[in-house]
């Protein structure tokens, strides 16, 4: 079967079905593949559209340019699009169809990672079922840094991965992990030297394309019921905060700092 694009309203994320493969590149190498609300979209519609395509039998998720994974949300855009709480709900619904889109995927869904998978980048990582990094990468979220609020559902979904504790060590100092600490903790499957990545995951994905699709789309199942029923379902204290850091002093000087280059001086207000 010949490699065949799936139309998308964006050229920012790209779907391509090749056999039995779905590839979902994130297409914006010269921002080292930040997100933008256009791309979340794009998501959400790539994912729509290998969901539907029987062909498909196992997607691959990875960033274009070999720099970077994803460095997280285009921060550039917040100014306009994220300011306050009210812009943050707007923003949360187009992002969330994105996230929404990948984690209720029934195929099963790779992340070959790269470079930078920061914030938004390591979000979208998260929905993966299996995550596959090159020696290099680095994984980080800099919420912390920035004064924004970071969802629930992402942080429960990281905290499920690794462990409270190893969550709350890379939320807490928003630091950047080498990819043989996030294989030890287990934020990644596994790890390869960066010029036998694609390789390794073009082997692995064909594997599972040769499987039986009904086995594995009923296993997958199986595992979603289970995080499911393992999530705290009182959400809304933590919604509070988190819209309480977006509409705060210390977000609007978080997003001057970073437009500056310049280190943030929280007030805690």
């Amino acid at each position: 079967m010949t490699q065949r694009a799936l139309p998308l309203a964006t050229t920012k994320i790209v779907a391509e079905a090749d056999g039995g493969i779905g590839w979902l590149r994130i297409n914006q190498p010269e921002r080292r593949n930040a997100i933008s609300l256009e791309m979340w979209q794009g998501l959400a519609d790539a994912a729509a559209a290998f969901e539907a395509d029987d062909a498909v039998r196992v997607v691959v998720i990875h960033g274009v340019g070999g720099r970077s994974f994803a460095a997280g949300a285009d921060i550039s855009e917040f100014e306009q699009q994220r300011a306050n709480a009210e812009q943050k709900q707007r923003y949360g619904e187009i992002a969330a169809r994105g996230q929404e889109g990948l984690a209720q995927l029934s195929k099963p869904l790779v992340a070959m990672i790269q470079g930078f998978c920061i914030g938004g980048g390591m979000g979208i990582a998260l929905q993966a079922d299996i995550r596959i990094a090159a020696v290099g990468s680095r994984f980080g979220i800099p919420a912390a840094r920035l004064g924004l609020g970071y969802e629930y559902a992402g942080l429960a979904t990281l905290a499920r991965l690794v462990g409270p504790s190893a969550a709350k060590d890379i939320v807490f100092s928003a630091r950047q992990l080498e990819a043989d600490e996030a294989l030890r903790i287990g934020l990644v499957n596994a790890v390869c030297e960066a010029d036998a990545l694609e390789a390794k995951v073009r082997e692995y994905a064909a594997t599972i394309a040769a499987n039986a699709p009904l086995t594995i789309r009923a296993a997958k199942a199986a595992m979603r019921v289970f995080e499911r029923y393992s999530q705290h379902v009182d959400a809304d204290a933590v919604d509070d905060l988190v819209n309480r850091c977006f509409d705060s002093d210390d977000y609007r000087e978080g997003r001057r700092a970073f437009m500056e280059k310049r280190a943030p001086r929280f007030s805690g207000r």
